[in-house]
């Protein structure tokens, strides 16, 4: 393979890229804007705890004293309202009383009171759930009263440690920074197919491996160093770094085969925009889980990206080592050798 050649075909996409004033500016403006946007959102999680609260009888008896202490009650006219409101995310934990709470504790009876659960609550802080309604009793009978607990879990259990929104949302920048390369990529293939710059390439002594080779180094490159800088900016590279850019890595091979099956599918830049378009909503769909946890189910992990936004946000969230996404890489790598088979599967149709 003659590498002068690689080395020709390589430069002159990167002299197309940046002078396409469009794909410049979206690939400046999009590393730029998406880090803007993860500095912009908040890095400290609101430490005001609000609850929900059924208690027909005693909820005045309730509210003022918590107040104080930065607790807001958010009052619920039915059980089933409270329930339907924690498993909506209205409020991470709802409290229902029963009706007879204060009569039942002076005849001397062990009442049962409901704790409803948000399925993301950390399990540290559920424990605490219960001693802080044993407090609420006490103070509202002026004794320490004995009560039985019900707690139940609402929507699937996805506890874990409490983490700000930006640091959630850094693996859907990812993907966004990676599906802008996508557009990129498959509009100058596209452009080159149609007006057969390729076949005039292919005259030379290039040989056709060599061209795939030269297109996927471009891709890959431009995809993994783009992403990378992000990450690098963000502070994402900071715990375990190797493990990070084998991951992004094997994104950018994956968006890279993408591309190709784009421009062997598409005839100029407007049909490469609404395929990449929609391959973007459809490949951000899991990171969007990561910011809210509970919208989708385990369907989600029939969509590629899932298995990098999942490896990603472990490892930069909850300290995740090798062990812990090996499963993940190997799929996403998978993933990977697929896509970038067919792409060139698709493309070679078109060179002939």
């Amino acid at each position: 393979m003659n590498r002068e050649m690689l080395g020709a075909v390589i430069r002159k996409d990167l002299r197309l890229w940046f002078k396409n004033r469009f794909l410049a500016v979206i690939t400046i403006a999009a590393l730029f804007g998406y880090a803007g946007i993860y500095y912009l959102l908040p890095s400290q999680i609101d430490e005001t705890l609000e609850i929900g609260v059924f208690a027909p009888a005693i909820a005045s008896a309730l509210s003022a004293p918590l107040e104080e202490e930065g607790v807001i009650l958010e009052q619920y006219a039915s059980e089933a309202a409270l329930k339907e409101a924690v498993t909506e995310g209205e409020v991470p934990v709802g409290v229902s009383f029963p009706g007879d709470l204060l009569a039942a504790l002076a005849l001397g009876e062990r009442p049962t009171v409901d704790i409803y659960l948000s399925a993301d609550l950390p399990q540290e802080f559920s424990d605490l759930y219960p001693i802080l309604v044993e407090e609420w009793i006490a103070l509202m009978a002026g004794t320490s009263m004995p009560v039985e607990f019900n707690e139940e879990i609402l929507g699937p259990d996805m506890a874990g440690s409490l983490t700000p929104t930006r640091d959630r949302m850094l693996p859907l920048l990812a993907v966004f920074v990676l599906m802008v390369e996508v557009l990129g990529l498959a509009s100058l293939i596209s452009e080159e197919i149609t007006t057969g710059t390729i076949k005039a390439i292919l005259i030379t002594p290039l040989s056709t491996e060599g061209l795939f080779t030269a297109k996927g180094i471009f891709g890959v490159g431009l995809a993994f160093v783009q992403v990378t800088l992000l990450m690098l900016v963000t502070g994402g590279l900071i715990k375990q770094p190797i493990l990070i850019l084998l991951i992004l890595l094997m994104g950018a091979v994956m968006v890279t085969g993408i591309a190709f099956l784009m421009a062997s599918a598409s005839k100029d830049m407007m049909s490469v925009m609404w395929k990449g378009m929609l391959a973007m909503l459809i490949l951000a769909i899991p990171a969007m889980n990561v910011l809210l946890p509970g919208l989708t189910t385990d369907w989600i992990k029939i969509i590629p990206s899932f298995y990098l936004v999942d490896a990603v946000h472990q490892v930069i969230n909850f300290d995740a080592s090798w062990g812990a996404v090996w499963s993940n890489v190997l799929i996403l790598a998978a993933f990977a050798g697929v896509f970038l088979a067919l792409g060139i599967l698709a493309l070679r149709r078109q060179f002939r």
